[in-house]
């Protein structure tokens, strides 16, 4: 892999991580933000997204954590 393989890489990790749901949900909220910005003040929107991401987020984490260790348990 050439560096500029290794330079998309750094940039896909950086960027998207191990939750591409949630680099998904922070683009879509950013770019509903800049739509209605032509228009409106949606100061209130970007804020109000990237906390929902961040439950939704947290949640998803929290259960797949639940879900190995009842695998680990039962492993055992």
């Amino acid at each position: 892999m050439g560096w500029l393989g290794r330079f998309a890489r750094f940039w896909y990790d950086f960027l998207v991580g191990d939750d591409w749901l949630a680099a998904l949900g922070v683009g879509v909220a950013l770019g509903a933000t800049g739509f209605l910005a032509d228009g409106y003040n949606p100061w209130w929107l970007l804020p109000v997204a990237i906390a929902a991401v961040l439950i939704v987020s947290v949640r998803r984490a929290a259960a797949a954590a639940v879900r190995a260790a009842s695998t680990d348990v039962a492993n055992h």
